[in-house]
């Protein structure tokens, strides 16, 4: 059973009339940590967190056999990693972000979500970077324990006037991350499923513990229209005539095939793939993400 979630959500439209990115993510850090006591990596130090059941394929030396003589089982022994990580949050700036329905944007969304993950990785100790990229690498500040103002800062100044697609940015990102590390990557997606695949596939090779984060607005999902009108590409400019009722289910049904398949092509390759959208309480849709991905760890 997962932990209870934060009983204080903090709602988007709070977050958005506060402004200040450093008190926002503070904010929020604060309010999930108390339902999140810690999300421990794992990794080979000397300080042991917990057993968990054998599985085929598993390193037999982390046996734990003073267990398996009281219970006649084979369970691991897991370790807190005694080394701290390297954390890069890549965040896209391009057009298609700039669309929203509420009271905030996706980018401004991704804006909330980048500076809360880069506050809580700069709590745990980690190096923490970001980038932002369209098309191409349009700011980058590299991995480091000293850069949290100035990743706040570039989020402050950043705007969604970028160009895609996003994929090819993913692509740009794998030739200057030297280090192994963490690699999250907050977008839209409006992608094809098969590149970007192949595209975060090149990064989980090299060694990169990759979270794919989508940021929607509910109406992406749910097509509320009634009235006939045109809709603009916020990257190209070009409109369409479109009638909602004529549309509706059939938009509907593409976009939950592209969502199950950026999902399933994203676990082929071992990425971690979550969906949020600018509705969602920020603490509480953090708050499960992480708890989801310290689940995950365990049977890795």
């Amino acid at each position: 059973m997962a932990p209870a979630a934060p009983t204080r959500f903090l709602d988007p439209a709070v977050l958005a009339r506060i402004g200040d990115l450093d008190l926002i993510a503070r904010t929020v850090v604060d309010g999930f940590m108390h339902g999140l006591h810690r999300a421990p990596r794992l990794g080979h130090s000397t300080d042991f967190a917990e057993h968990r059941q054998y599985l085929p394929g598993d390193d037999i030396r982390r046996i734990d056999w003073r267990v398996y003589g009281r219970t006649d089982r084979f369970y691991l022994k897991q370790f807190e990693a005694d080394t701290n990580a390297s954390v890069l949050i890549a965040v896209d700036r391009s057009r298609s972000m700039d669309f929203g329905t509420g009271p905030l944007t996706k980018f401004g969304y991704a804006r909330f979500l980048a500076a809360t993950l880069a506050w809580f990785s700069q709590r745990q100790g980690d190096r923490v970077g970001l980038a932002l990229f369209s098309d191409s690498i349009d700011a980058y500040v590299p991995p480091s324990t000293r850069h949290l103002s100035l990743i706040l800062q570039t989020l402050e100044r950043a705007t969604p006037t970028g160009v895609g697609p996003a994929s090819a940015g993913v692509g740009a990102l794998g030739r200057v991350l030297t280090r192994a590390g963490i690699v999250v990557l907050i977008s839209d997606w409006y992608e094809a499923p098969d590149e970007l695949e192949r595209r975060v596939g090149e990064l989980t090779t090299r060694g990169h513990d990759v979270m794919v984060i989508q940021v929607l607005d509910p109406a992406e999902r749910s097509f509320p229209y009634d009235e006939a009108g045109s809709f603009e590409d916020l990257e190209s400019g070009d409109r369409l005539a479109v009638v909602p009722e004529a549309l509706r289910d059939r938009y509907r049904e593409r976009m939950r095939l592209h969502l199950e398949e950026l999902e399933r092509g994203l676990g082929r390759i071992g990425a971690d793939y979550a969906l949020f959208d600018t509705s969602m309480p920020l603490d509480g849709a953090l708050f499960n993400y992480l708890h989801r991905r310290q689940a995950l760890a365990r049977v890795r």
